[in-house]
Order: structure tokens, then C-alpha cells, then sequence
């Protein structure tokens, strides 16, 4: 048998689902509009999961420590002699240079960013070629060869071929052949990206053979990747040391700020949605004045009509946030977040396309449901005190 309390509950519900029938046109554009603003805010959160997610899945075969040297707070090249200096220390697996920088393709208005290492050098080397669909990185023995991101094959049109130029400094092209092509699954990383031999490099970007970009150090043990971090900056109180995690968490600053910005801009349309849900509870038509005249008339206390305006609110911002998430989803998984992407990864001639996988938990869920839900039920179920207050003789005239 159903408790008495919680059949009047239902019937309250029932009563409720009724008088949303009834205003039907009404509270669906409110829904609508409120869904809108769910969507937005779910949209934003479960982007910055899924960049996030990609960033360190794609991070996982960085190198563990980079050295840079800088000078008035600018990289600049680094001279291949440090790689003698840091012999020394104990626990380096391996020490790879680096050539890398972008260049820009005046005949297709586009800029590419060009990395050169010795793969062949690199500890789990061989492991690299799982991130093309298909070929493998340049050896060192194969000069004039390349890999190629998505959107620079793209943009170069080459379509089945295999063989593009670039201009050197001096004007002059040089030839290079696509031996591979990076997998979908690393656009996030890898969408302008051209990979090349240090050499081929080094003549695209003018730079002398005793010098590099950067150097890639290696560490045998990954417990020991700050203590040795900290001896290659002592040793080198020139260069700027930076690790795997301090990189992955740069990442996930950038992404965890700009969602944040964009998040508070959307809480300005959240607030005046819910001073227009305020406004909309607090004044009374006369068709509603009349009907709450009409259930006290019936022996309706006030509690049960508070209850109605509760079972109203609740019911329509639950639909509204089951849509807005359900599209927020829909819009990151199968549109790959198309209109806020820009927002978050930033603009370029080349603009990323890469699949995005959302990153749902119940900690997001809940913090969408606190910032979208728990502000309209406090701006409607409140204003229903005042209202389910009114008179019965001055309702019904």
C-alpha cells in the first residue's frame, strides 16, 4: 500500500505535469532556452576533458626532459657541444638533438611547423611509427624524405603523390619525398607537423651543423627525472630545463583557463536567465492568480501549491538539462565541438581537425547541475512562496 504522504506527492506531481500541459508553448521556450545555456556550459566542459585526454595520450612519448638555451628570456640555438657537458651525469639513457621551428608557405598562405631528430637514435625509437596510418619516420640514411601531418597533405594537394618543395632561405627549392603519414588519432599534435632528417632541416632553416634547436634528454629511471632536471640546470645555468609533467600540465592550464574564461562569460547569460525566471514566478497572470485562488477555495493549503511550483521547476529544468547535456555530447563526440573548438585551441592559417572523444564524469555532471539547475529552482521556487500567498477573495474577481 502507497503511504499517504507520498500518494499526495504524486498527485501533486500529476497536477503539476497538468498545468505544464496547459501553458505548454510557454514553459517549452523556456526549456528551449535553458537547454541552450546547458548545452553551452556542458559543451565547454566536456571539450576541455577531451583536449586534455588527447594532450596526454599524444604526451606519452615526449621526451622526459628538453633543454633549451635561452637568452634575454629568447630560445635561441643551442650548440651541440652541451650534449659533452651532461656526460657526466649519471642516469641519461640518451641525449637526441632537435631541429624544429615553423615555416610559412607563401604559395599556400599556411604555416607549418618542421621537426628534425634522429629517431633511429631515440630509446623505443621503432615505437614512433605507430603514430602514421602508414609508412615510417626518416633514417638517417634516407635524406630528402619527410612526414607528413593530415592538414599539410592536405594543403599540399598531393593526393597520391609523393613527391612536394619548399623554399630555402636563399629562394631555392628543395625536394622532398613523403614516406609516411601521421594517424588521425594525433592531429591534436601532429596537424601542421612536417618531420624530416636534421640535415634536410638545418638546410631549410639555414642553421650551421654545430648547432640545434633543442636537445631531447632521456632518463633511465623516471623516478629520477626532477633530481636530474635539477643537475642539467646547474650544470647549465644558460639553457631552460623543462620536463615531460611541467609540459602535460601546460596543457592542461591552457585548456583548464580557457574554459574557465568561457565558462564565466556563459554564467552572465546563466544569471539573466535566472533573474528572467525570477521576474517570470514573482508576477502572477491572472489566469494563474485565479487558479490558486480557485485550490485554496478547494482546501489546498499553501505548502501544496509551494510543492507544485517546486514539482513545475524541477521538472522542466531536469528535461531541460538531460537535452542540453545529451546535445552538448553529441555536439563534442559527432561534430568534434566545431562551435567552440576555435575558442579553445586557438586560431591558425591551419586550422586543426582531429577527433575529439568526450570526457564525461559525475563530477562534471554535478558541476553543471550546480551551476544550472540549482540557480533556476532558486529562482522560481522562492518567488512561488509570495505568490501561493495570495488571497482567495482578491484572486478569484
Amino acid at each position: 500500500m502507497i503511504p499517504k504522504g507520498l500518494e499526495k506527492q504524486f498527485n501533486i506531481l500529476d497536477f503539476s505535469l497538468s498545468s505544464l500541459w496547459r501553458r505548454k508553448l510557454k514553459n517549452l521556450g523556456i526549456m528551449l532556452v535553458f537547454a541552450l545555456v546547458i548545452f553551452l556550459l556542458g559543451s565547454f566542459q566536456m571539450l576541455t576533458g577531451a583536449l586534455s585526454n588527447s594532450a596526454e595520450s599524444v604526451l606519452e612519448n615526449t621526451p622526459e626532459i628538453t633543454i633549451q638555451k635561452m637568452s634575454a628570456g629568447r630560445q635561441e640555438a643551442i650548440p651541440l657541444a652541451y650534449k659533452e657537458k651532461l656526460r657526466s651525469l649519471y642516469g641519461i639513457r640518451a641525449i637526441i638533438p632537435r631541429v624544429w621551428g615553423y615555416y610559412f608557405d607563401g604559395s599556400n598562405l599556411a604555416n607549418y611547423t618542421i621537426m628534425a631528430l634522429e629517431s633511429d637514435s631515440m630509446p623505443s625509437g621503432n615505437k614512433l611509427n605507430l603514430t602514421l596510418s602508414y609508412g615510417h619516420f626518416p633514417k638517417i640514411t634516407e635524406p630528402g624524405t619527410a612526414v607528413l601531418g593530415r592538414s599539410v597533405h592536405n594543403i599540399l594537394g598531393l593526393g597520391k603523390r609523393r613527391i612536394f618543395s619548399l623554399f630555402k632561405p636563399d629562394l631555392s627549392l628543395k625536394s622532398f619525398k613523403m614516406v609516411g603519414l601521421f594517424d588521425q588519432g594525433t592531429d591534436l599534435l601532429t596537424n601542421d607537423l612536417i618531420i624530416m632528417n636534421l640535415a634536410d632541416a638545418r638546410e631549410l632553416f639555414a642553421i650551421p651543423e654545430t648547432m640545434v634547436t633543442d636537445l631531447c634528454v632521456y632518463v633511465a629511471n623516471p623516478v629520477e627525472i626532477e633530481t636530474i632536471a635539477k643537475k642539467i640546470a646547474a650544470l647549465l645555468p644558460d639553457t631552460r630545463v623543462l620536463t615531460k609533467s611541467q609540459i602535460q600540465k601546460t596543457y592542461q592550464v591552457v585548456f583548464s583557463w580557457r574554459s574557465g574564461f568561457a565558462s564565466i562569460c556563459l554564467l552572465t547569460a546563466l544569471i539573466a536567465f535566472a533573474i528572467l525566471a525570477w521576474d517570470k514566478a514573482s508576477g502572477l497572470s491572472p489566469d494563474e492568480r485565479r487558479e490558486i485562488g480557485i485550490l485554496k477555495i478547494l482546501g489546498w493549503e499553501t505548502a501544496d501549491i509551494l510543492a507544485v511550483r517546486f514539482w513545475e521547476s524541477t521538472l522542466v529544468s531536469t528535461f531541460a538539462f538531460i537535452i542540453g547535456c545529451t546535445a552538448a555530447y553529441i555536439h563534442v563526440a559527432f561534430f568534434d565541438a566545431s562551435l567552440l573548438k576555435p575558442v579553445m585551441i586557438g586560431w591558425s592559417v591551419i586550422h586543426p581537425s582531429f577527433k575529439l572523444l568526450p570526457s564525461v564524469t559525475l563530477a562534471d555532471l554535478m558541476l553543471i547541475f550546480s551551476f544550472s539547475v540549482m540557480p533556476y529552482l532558486g529562482a522560481t521556487v522562492i518567488p512561488a512562496w509570495r505568490c501561493s500567498t495570495v488571497p482567495p477573495d482578491s484572486a478569484i474577481r
